[in-house]
């Protein structure tokens, strides 16, 4: 009769494997830190693919110090010098290769699949960043960056259903 009791009482603690599981996925969390792509070169209107200017490339190198104890996962970047070169240094100090996105094609399940329970860096530009964040929260909330704007950080913590959203100005 005893050792019935302790297999009751251990099987009473044992998990419930469907409630387990539902909450184990409601509690994975994930990161999105969302950048413009640093100060790029004006001089040539005509250059549809700019690289950055020397303030722009001090910035791209600050992003990756303010991220310097922040755990990343993943680097992602539209396939554009400004884009690639602003999330370089933030990827090198991770010893992240860049990956690449569609800035047409925004949080597609597969984005979503591979970015589930990760903290992830996305790079983008004054008007792709805000339609991501918007996409993710699902509501238009924030409209494009003034072009003269580089230092906007747009925060989203996915956690189940529960979406936080956090804006930064760091000049």
């Amino acid at each position: 009769m005893k050792s019935i009791l302790i297999l009751f009482a251990f099987l009473s603690f044992w998990p419930c494997s469907s409630q387990d599981n539902s909450s184990q996925q409601q509690s994975v969390t994930t990161t999105y830190f969302f950048v413009r792509h640093a100060e790029k070169d004006l001089s040539d209107p005509k250059n549809r693919d700019p690289k950055l200017t020397t303030e722009g490339k001090k910035r791209a190198a600050n992003w990756a110090k303010m991220l310097a104890d922040t755990p990343i996962d993943m680097v992602y970047t539209t396939d554009y010098t400004r884009t690639r070169k602003t999330a370089e240094p933030i990827a090198k100090s991770k010893n992240l290769e860049l990956t690449l996105y569609n800035p047409r094609d925004l949080n597609n399940i597969e984005f979503q699949k591979k970015t589930k329970g990760k903290t992830v860096v996305i790079v983008g530009h004054s008007n792709t960043t805000p339609t991501f964040v918007n996409t993710i929260i699902g509501k238009e909330k924030y409209s494009s960056i003034d072009e003269k704007i580089y230092g906007k950080l747009f925060i989203l913590k996915v956690t189940g259903d529960i979406i936080t959203d956090t804006v930064l100005t760091i000049n």
